[in-house]
């Protein structure tokens, strides 16, 4: 006998309530997800949130372990570092067509986008998110391909569960970062775009390793047991050497 269906608009609600809140921040790295506990937030059976909690795992965002549940992904330092591999080679290329072929009204937009991630970035951590996510999809837009814009978007959808990790003070933050940036994907050749681009996702994966750090000795050492306390987890990231 077959399953019974799964109302597309069901599975739908419950994959975007979960993102959000992965996304967001309002469930942190490491979380255990409650089947249970979504379901009866958004009134609905397993069956639509077991399929929506499929599909962030194949995305990325979610991985499960027999008998041990499903949690919000804990990243290895091998996938961001493959992560910005795959990053810079989309975004050096939109910061190329960009230089090439952006139209005075992309050139401006970008400029203002910049200085208010800038802006963001010190003062509103929950409105940096979008803006910065708004800002390169924008400089992809210039670009002037469709194809690109949409494997940008994917790659920061992912990246955002990690910048919600709290900023350590050694972050390497520069005031005017994408100001910088921008500036030179205006007035600068394609090729020094190009570089300029480059640069910044490099400086950009420093900072997620920064960020990451703990968590990346949490995985190595507690990478099969799935904390479903969230004191527990916050005790193993605070035990000595967690950040070394």
């Amino acid at each position: 006998m077959k399953a019974p269906a799964v109302p597309a608009s069901l599975a739908a609600e419950a994959y975007e309530f979960v993102k959000h809140r992965i996304l967001r921040g309002f469930l942190p790295l490491g979380q255990v997800i409650s089947r249970r506990k979504i379901a009866a937030e958004l009134g609905m059976s397993f069956l639509p949130v077991s399929e929506a909690l499929l599909r962030l795992e194949f995305e990325g965002l979610l991985e499960s372990r027999p008998r041990a549940g499903t949690r919000v992904r804990i990243p290895s330092r091998e996938d961001v570092r493959g992560h910005f591999i795959v990053r810079e080679a989309l975004e050096v290329q939109a910061a190329k067509l960009f230089a090439a072929g952006a139209t005075p009204e992309d050139r401006n937009e970008i400029l203002k986008l910049a200085a208010r991630v800038d802006a963001m970035s010190v003062s509103d951590q929950s409105l940096y998110l979008p803006a910065h996510e708004k800002l390169h999809r924008r400089i992809a837009e210039g670009a002037r391909c469709p194809a690109l814009s949409l494997a940008i978007e994917k790659t920061h959808a992912l990246a955002s569960t990690w910048f919600c990790v709290a900023r350590e003070s050694s972050d390497l933050v520069a005031a005017r970062r994408h100001q910088d940036l921008v500036e030179v994907l205006i007035a600068g050749t394609a090729e020094q775009a190009s570089e300029a681009m480059r640069e910044h996702v490099h400086r950009g994966m420093e900072n997620t390793m920064l960020r990451l750090k703990p968590y990346f000795r949490l995985r190595k050492a507690y990478g099969k047991t799935f904390f479903r306390s969230e004191k527990r987890q916050k005790q193993q990231l605070a035990a000595p050497g967690a950040l070394n």
